[in-house]
Parts: C-alpha cells; structure tokens; sequence
C-alpha cells in the first residue's frame, strides 16, 4: 500500500518531464551508438525516471498539504497528503539517492545535478518556497532542463550549448505556468500567489504563448528542424484559448504531446548519429 501510495505520488504520467530531457542530451551529446548505454547514462535515466520525481513531488506535497485540501486533482489523479511519515522519509532517501549518479559524472555535470537538487527543494520547501514568489515560480521550473544538461555534459565531456539550455529553460517556464492555470481558483482561495494568479487565465494564455514561441525561435536557430516541431506549443495554446477548451482537460493532454515531441527530438539525434 505504501508503496503504490509513493508511486502515484511521483505523479508516473509527468515522469518523462524529467527522465526525457536525459534521453535527449545523451542522444545529442553522444559520438557513437557506443555511448548511448553506459553504467552513467542509465544510472542518470533511472533516477530521473522515478527517485526525482518523488524527490520533487514529495516536497511540493508536503509543503502544499493547506492548498491541496482545496484542490479536486488531489481526489482522483494525485494523491492528498495527510502527514504520512513516509513521504519525508522517501524525499531524504531519494536526494540521498542522487551520490550514485553523481559519482558516475564528471565534476563538469555536478553543477547541473547541484542545481536539480537545489531548485527542486526551493520550490516548494520554506524558505525560499520559490512557488509562491511570481516570477519566480517560473523561472525557476528551468529545472526541468537540467537533468539533459547534466546528461550532455557526462556523455559529451563538454557543456551543453547555452541557446539549447536557455531554449529549453523557457519551455519549461511556459509548461510551469500553462499547468498552473487549472489551479488559480484553488491558490487563490489558500492564498497562493503564482504566475498564473496573478496574470490571469487570459495573461497566464499569453505568457505560455509568449515562452513557448521563444523556445522555438531559440531551438530553431539550432536547428530550423527542432524549431519548427517546437512550434507545436505556441500554436496548440492558442488553440485551446481560442477553441474554448476546458484548461483542466488539456492540461492532462500534454503528458502525451510532450512525449511525441521529446521522441521525435530523441529520433533526430539517432538518425544523426547513425546517418551523419
């Protein structure tokens, strides 16, 4: 029982958020098929896969459990926490859980991992509680990029290149706030302030747009190839403000979106590596 509880916990539909980002910079970092499959780059997968994301979620729970009692989500597709002591139990041991990569990476990705760990506590957890501080509940879910950066790094022996990170960072910056629009009702009445409390539903639409067209912009001045699969989310958005769609429901849309996307950005990086 406690197990499933810490599983549907890590929220398994968002676990490619963090562990396809280490799929991504392994693939684009890599020189041979040869590196690929390598003792750091599954260790990196595996903890990305699951352990962060109970790490991440399992503080962001803890701190929320006020607003949560607010939030319908916490009903059916997330669990509510009711001061269960094993879920600060599985946070330490999940952070804790992190040396085992890290001891696989060269000094140049620990930055990076450093910077996971530290935003990903930060988040959610006093004092800082970056989730409640506009913009910086944003601005910091760049997180999500780091675990690919890190991956680049260990496979590449070299640092990712700053457009792709900074291109990444406002994706992540968009999808933050785009899923936080289901929950300005609920922040509001706890008292939460967020990016999209304080923009709005309609600003909140805008910003994401906003972002989203600069991560496409910004990948496709690697790539005129990535940055028009990137142009997906700029344009999906103002089909769901424009359409009328319910942002609850499109909101679990985009587990799948960000899927196919991240698997067509995977296929590209083998097809050059297998092709030239």
């Amino acid at each position: 029982m406690t197990l499933r509880y810490l599983l549907k916990l890590s929220r398994p539909r968002f676990w490619l958020y963090l562990a396809g980002p280490v799929a991504v910079g392994v693939v684009y970092a890599a020189d041979s098929t040869a590196d690929l499959f390598t003792p750091t780059t599954l260790a990196l997968f595996a903890y990305f896969l699951l352990p962060a994301n109970v790490l991440l979620y399992g503080v962001n729970d803890v701190f929320d459990a006020d607003a949560d009692a607010e939030n319908p989500k916490k009903e059916d597709r997330e669990v509510r926490y009711r001061g269960q002591r094993v879920v600060p139990l599985a946070v330490v041991a999940s952070a804790a859980l992190l040396l085992g990569p890290a001891a696989l990476t060269p000094r140049l990705a620990w930055p990076w991992l450093a910077g996971f760990l530290v935003l990903g506590v930060a988040y959610s957890a006093p004092p800082l509680r970056l989730k409640t501080r506009p913009p910086l509940d944003s601005l910091s879910n760049g997180l999500y990029v780091l675990p690919g950066a890190a991956a680049y790094a260990a496979v590449a022996g070299a640092q990712p290149p700053l457009l792709a990170v900074a291109a990444g960072w406002a994706w992540s910056m968009a999808m933050h706030t785009f899923s936080a629009i289901p929950d300005i009702d609920p922040d509001r009445r706890a008292g939460i302030e967020t990016t999209a409390t304080r923009l709005g539903a309609r600003g909140a639409y805008a910003y994401c747009a906003a972002c989203w067209t600069v991560a496409a912009l910004a990948f496709g001045l690697l790539d005129p190839r990535l940055g028009a699969l990137l142009a997906v989310y700029p344009v999906g958005v103002a089909l769901v403000r424009w359409a009328g769609v319910d942002t609850a429901r499109a909101y679990w849309w985009f587990p799948a979106v960000n899927t196919v996307v991240g698997a067509l950005l995977t296929m590209g990086g083998l097809w050059r590596l297998v092709h030239g």
